[in-house]
């Protein structure tokens, strides 16, 4: 049996353009850097007041990062979704879904992330 999620892992091309995201964009916290004894390049994040991590990884050894449509995405709580989309679209990352009110009252809404991933933020 499993004790706890650790980490999540999104394979990317380009390093700099998602650790501009998710830094600057989402505002995650980089934890570390290393490389992997395969050659991976990984750079980790956390949000605040979450313990999982999320792993951005790098290996061209891999191919083509290859990401399919509404296949997976990751979901952030925010504060003030309007305030957070006018923020996001200001640095080039416009809502591409929502805001939408839930049927237990929270709005969502989606933006996509580089690569082709999509991030879900929910306002409660």
């Amino acid at each position: 049996m499993v004790n706890k999620l650790l980490h999540t892992r999104y394979r990317v091309s380009d390093l700099d353009k998602t650790v501009h995201f998710y830094k600057d964009v989402l505002g995650l916290k980089e934890t570390h850097r290393s490389k992997s004894p395969r050659g991976s390049e990984l750079v980790f994040f956390k949000a605040p007041g979450s313990d999982e991590e999320i792993e951005i990884c790098k290996f061209d050894g891999s191919g083509p990062v290859n990401v399919g449509s509404d296949i997976t995405h990751l979901a952030f709580e925010v504060d003030d979704l309007e305030a957070f989309a006018k923020e996001a679209a200001k640095k080039g990352y416009p809502l591409s879904d929502g805001p939408t009110k839930t049927g237990s009252g929270s709005m969502i809404a989606f933006l996509d992330a580089p690569e082709g991933y999509e991030i879900e933020l929910i306002q409660h």
